[in-house]
């Protein structure tokens, strides 16, 4: 058995189309209720990931495009930041941020489903994911991480930020999962085995680490060998 389809991993249960229009409702407001928890550990992630001048990195789940618009300043003229997002009005955004940055020539943003990534076999050097994963249902979580491993050139790295069920306990974590269960309209995504996944897909992990939120997060870095 996979990995990522571990007993006590819960199901997510909105469809593809109900999570973009939640998305594409909140992607005004988005950095108000997310970035001030979110952005240290996303930070922490793309640390770890190093991106260098000259690469060609991609971000599945690039949001209002704050790590996104970081990658391509780190990529440097020569090099692309590609975005994956599956909400339209998400990418909006990023292409707003890139252009109010003077970025918007290194960016190259794409509205789809990262079980289907429109990018050709192994171009990427880098690949970067925050709180993004955990959103697939768990069948899927195979699936797009097989596609990491397709469009990343050997060698190639994947940094995942995502929340974890990996020792996870206390009061909070159990109501965070009884939220997602109960009003998952409103709490889409849970916890999930992040390093036991990438390392299921065929990956070689070099680190895996724990942060704190309000909910544990694992934060794993591997390479396709």
């Amino acid at each position: 058995m996979s990995n990522a389809t571990e007993p006590g991993v819960l199901r997510v249960f909105q469809s593809k189309s109900e999570t973009k229009a939640f998305y594409n409702k909140i992607a005004k407001v988005y950095d108000l209720l997310a970035e001030h928890s979110e952005g240290p550990v996303r930070q922490a992630g793309l640390d770890e990931l190093a991106v260098q001048v000259g690469e060609k990195v991609l971000e599945i789940g690039c949001g209002t495009g704050h790590c996104l618009v970081a990658i391509a300043r780190s990529v440097g003229p020569r090099g692309k930041a590609y975005g994956v997002d599956i909400s339209d009005q998400m990418l909006k955004h990023t292409q707003s941020l890139a252009e109010r940055e003077q970025l918007a020539d290194r960016v190259d943003l794409r509205c789809a489903d990262a079980t289907h990534l429109p990018l050709p076999d192994g171009n990427m050097d880098g690949i970067f994911m925050s709180f993004t994963l955990e959103l697939f249902d768990t069948p899927e979580i195979p699936l797009v991480l097989a596609e990491c491993k397709r469009a990343l050139r050997p060698g190639g790295r994947i940094v995942v930020v995502g929340m974890s069920k990996e020792d996870a306990h206390g009061a909070v974590f159990e109501m965070y999962e009884w939220s997602h269960r109960h009003f998952p309209n409103f709490v889409d995504c849970r916890p999930i085995f992040v390093r036991r996944a990438i390392k299921a897909a065929g990956f070689s992990v070099r680190q895996a680490r724990k942060m704190s939120m309000w909910v544990p997060v694992e934060i794993v870095s591997a390479v396709k060998v």
